[in-house]
């Protein structure tokens, strides 16, 4: 498990280091904490591939689970909240797709295009693994997603730390349901006991 653990970090930090000018472009745009998020995520898809090409599995206790996905929520809430002070957020969008259309249309810079979309995605694939880890119903943890979510673009709206856009909560909700979908897939190789 050593050398998996050694092989995963060296290709992360390969990973992160060949992309850095892309990731840095990031730290203008958001808070600084971005680079950490973008680093974990890097290192829990490698380390998962890296499990599952050596077909191995890994045995997590919940609470370690608990605690990363506690600090992973932390740095998501200064991620969504704590963004450069020159940003002005008033805007609100209850018209589906428009945000994600926009995105599409190649008005906006690539970079920003793409990290919009697919963080609004991939940021919320751990909550729906969690869940399903949980044991809950793939309902019962998508009615929990929602309610969270909508209350998350409300609070941003409300605090003008981000726009109200429901377009951002079909994309976290279909990052959530993602993450339920791959479950299946990721219990082949992490199994957390209680």
């Amino acid at each position: 498990m050593k050398k998996t653990l050694i092989i995963t970090i060296f290709i992360t930090l390969g990973i992160f280091m060949v992309l850095s000018p892309v990731f840095i472009r990031l730290v203008s745009y958001l808070h600084p904490i971005v680079l950490v998020v973008v680093l974990l995520c890097i290192m829990g898809i490698v380390g998962f591939l890296v499990l599952l090409f050596k077909k191995e599995k890994i045995h997590i206790h919940y609470r370690i689970c608990l605690t990363i996905l506690t600090l992973y929520t932390v740095d998501l809430i200064v991620l969504l909240f704590f963004r450069p002070n020159d940003q002005s957020y008033n805007s609100m969008n209850l018209v589906p797709f428009s945000t994600i259309t926009f995105f599409l249309s190649g008005k906006v810079n690539w970079l920003i295009a793409f990290y919009n979309l697919a963080a609004n995605i991939g940021l919320f694939i751990p909550y729906g693994l969690f869940l399903s880890f949980k044991r809950f119903s793939q309902w019962k943890t998508l009615l929990i997603a929602f309610v969270m979510i909508a209350c998350i673009e409300v609070l941003q709206f409300v605090l003008h730390r981000g726009s109200l856009d429901i377009d951002d909560l079909i994309l976290n909700f279909l990052g959530v349901y993602l993450g339920c979908v791959l479950f299946p897939f990721v219990r082949k190789v992490v199994h957390i006991r209680d």
